[in-house]
C-alpha cells in the first residue's frame, strides 16, 4: 500500500500579514482546545487509514505560537496512531517574532527535523511594509538558534516583487539566506490576494508590471544558482539532497492527509477538505472535492517541478495515448525557448516559469 503523508494546520497568528490568504484567527485561549480536538481526530484518522508516514508538515497560520511543549504533544500523537518511517521529513514553519523562547531543543528530541523559518527580506523597510514584526537579525539568530539544537535542514522564506524592492535589496536578501548557511530557499512573487488589507489598497503602491516581474524573479534564478541553489520548482531553491521531500509529494501527485481548518486531502484518489472555520473542523465536518489524481492533474503538477513531465510515465501511469496536437505544442513551444523536450521529458525553461500557467493550459487544451 502507498504511504501517506500528514498536514497540520496551525490556524493561530499573533498578528495576521497583511498579504496573507490563509486561515488564522488571533485567540490564545483556544490554544490548548484546538491541539486537544487535533489529537482527538489524528487518532480518528489513524482508525481509518492503516499507511505508513513518510512526511509531516506543520504549516500555518504560525505553528510556533504553540510553542515547543504542544507542538512535541501533537507530533507524539502521531507517532503513536501512525507508522512514521524512520527517515520521515518533519518540518515544522517558525516565525522569528514568535522564537524568542521556542525550545529546538525539546522540537528536535519529539522528532522534528526540518524548519522553514518565514525570513521575507532582509531589508527593514520591505518587512515593516509587509507588516513583518521580526528584524534580519532576528531571523538569522532563529536560524542559529535552530543549528545549535541539531537541526541541519532548514528553509528560509523569501518575497520577490515588495513594492520598493529593488534588484539592489533583493540581492542583498539573497547574500543574507547564503550567510546564514540555510539548505533551502522558497522564493515567491508577492501577490495581492483578494479579501486581504493588501489588496483593498493596492493601487496604493507602486507595482512591478509582468516584465519588472519577470526581471526581478530572473535575478533570483540566476543569483541563487550563484551560490549552489539549485532550482528544483517554480519557487523552491535547494543545495544538492535537501529538496522539500513534503511539497514534493503534492507536485508528484501522491497522496496525503491534511487537517486543520482550510486543510486539504487527497487520499484513495479522493479530494477533500476542512471549511475556513475552527468550529466545523472540531466536528469534523468534511467537504467532498470530487476525485482526484487524473492525468490532466499529473500533467499540470508536473511541470510544476524543474523535473519536469515524463511522457512515459504518464502514458503508463494514467494508460494514455499522446496526440499529435499535443506532440505539436510540446514542440512548438520548445521552438519558443519555453520548454526542453529530451528524452521523453518536457520541462519548463526559466522563461517558461514565467509563464506557467499559460503554458500547462495550452497542453491541456490539446488532450
Amino acid at each position: 500500500m502507498d504511504s501517506l503523508s500528514i498536514y497540520i494546520h496551525i490556524p493561530f497568528c499573533e498578528q495576521k500579514c497583511p498579504y496573507c490568504d490563509f486561515y488564522s484567527i488571533s485567540n490564545k485561549n483556544e490554544y490548548d482546545n484546538y491541539v486537544e480536538n487535533l489529537k482527538r481526530l489524528i487518532e480518528h484518522y489513524s482508525r481509518i487509514y492503516h499507511r505508513k508516514i513518510c512526511t509531516i508538515y506543520f504549516g500555518g497560520g504560525t505553528p510556533s505560537v504553540l510553542k515547543a511543549r504542544r507542538l512535541a504533544d501533537i507530533l507524539c500523537t502521531i507517532k503513536s496512531n501512525f507508522d512514521v518511517v524512520d527517515d520521515a521529513e518533519i518540518t515544522v514553519e517558525v516565525n522569528p517574532c514568535s522564537s524568542d523562547d521556542l525550545d529546538f531543543d525539546m522540537l528536535k528530541k519529539a522528532g522534528f527535523n526540518r524548519v522553514s523559518i518565514g525570513l521575507q527580506s532582509r531589508d527593514e523597510n520591505e518587512l515593516r511594509l509587509l507588516g513583518r514584526r521580526h528584524t534580519a537579525d532576528e531571523a538569522k539568530d532563529t536560524v542559529l538558534r535552530a543549528r545549535k539544537a541539531g537541526f541541519d535542514n532548514i528553509s528560509l522564506d523569501l518575497m520577490i516583487c515588495v513594492p520598493t524592492q529593488t534588484k539592489s535589496s533583493l540581492t542583498k536578501s539573497i547574500e543574507f539566506c547564503k550567510d546564514c548557511n540555510v539548505n533551502h530557499i522558497s522564493a515567491y512573487i508577492l501577490k495581492f490576494e483578494e479579501n486581504t488589507p493588501f489588496f483593498k489598497i493596492k493601487n496604493s503602491f507602486e507595482l512591478f508590471d509582468d516584465d519588472s516581474q519577470a526581471e526581478m524573479y530572473l535575478h533570483v534564478v540566476n543569483e541563487l544558482a550563484k551560490h549552489g541553489y539549485k532550482q528544483y520548482e517554480i519557487s523552491n531553491f535547494c543545495k544538492d539532497g535537501f529538496e522539500g521531500k513534503h511539497n514534493l509529494r503534492y507536485w508528484r501527485d501522491q497522496e496525503y492527509l491534511g487537517l486543520g481548518p482550510s486543510a486539504h486531502s487527497f487520499v484513495d484518489n479522493k479530494r477533500f477538505y476542512y471549511s475556513r472555520n475552527i468550529e466545523d473542523f472540531y466536528c469534523n465536518i468534511v467537504i467532498e472535492d470530487g476525485v482526484g489524481g487524473d492525468a490532466e492533474e499529473y500533467i499540470m503538477l508536473s511541470l510544476r517541478l524543474k523535473e519536469g513531465l515524463n511522457l512515459e510515465t504518464l502514458c503508463s501511469r494514467y494508460n494514455f495515448t499522446l496526440s499529435k496536437n499535443l506532440l505539436y505544442r510540446i514542440n512548438k513551444l520548445k521552438s519558443e525557448g519555453l520548454v526542453d523536450f529530451e528524452s521523453s521529458v518536457v520541462s519548463l525553461t526559466k522563461r517558461g516559469f514565467l509563464v506557467s500557467n499559460t503554458i500547462i493550459n495550452y497542453l491541456l487544451d490539446a488532450l
